[in-house]
């Protein structure tokens, strides 16, 4: 299982990576493996304000649907729409070309607060 070491992540297997000015979020590898094969995303529109941990998505694969979670707040500047017509990118490569959204964080300093790369391989053990 890859783990993102530049990322930093919720409890509920959602990520973020900063990016310039802009922030990058998507689920954890550990959290496709759990779902399996995913067959659909539900993407926020771009321009929605969220708050940290704000429902924005979700993704349902074969077994179950599972919400995704904004880890800070901000705004959504762009989407992933090649999951739309390819949804299994995510399980291809969660931190790569699976990536959801990006937002312009609203607090930058709510990303500090996540758990880095170390605190996350310790909580999914």
């Amino acid at each position: 299982m890859t783990i993102d070491e530049n990322a930093r992540y919720l409890e509920s297997h959602e990520w973020a990576r900063k990016e310039g000015n802009l922030f990058t979020i998507g689920i954890s590898d550990h959290a496709q493996s759990l779902l399996s094969d995913i067959v659909y995303v539900e993407l926020p529109e771009i321009d929605d304000e969220l708050e940290k941990e704000e429902l924005f998505g979700v993704v349902e694969s074969v077994k179950a649907a599972s919400d995704v979670y904004l880890p800070l707040s901000g705004t959504v500047v762009e989407v992933n729409e090649e999951l739309l017509d390819a949804p299994e990118l995510i399980n291809e490569d969660a931190f790569g070309d699976g990536w959801i959204i990006k937002i312009k964080a609203d607090d930058k300093d709510e990303w500090k607060e996540l758990m880095d790369a170390d605190a996350y391989r310790a909580f999914i053990k």
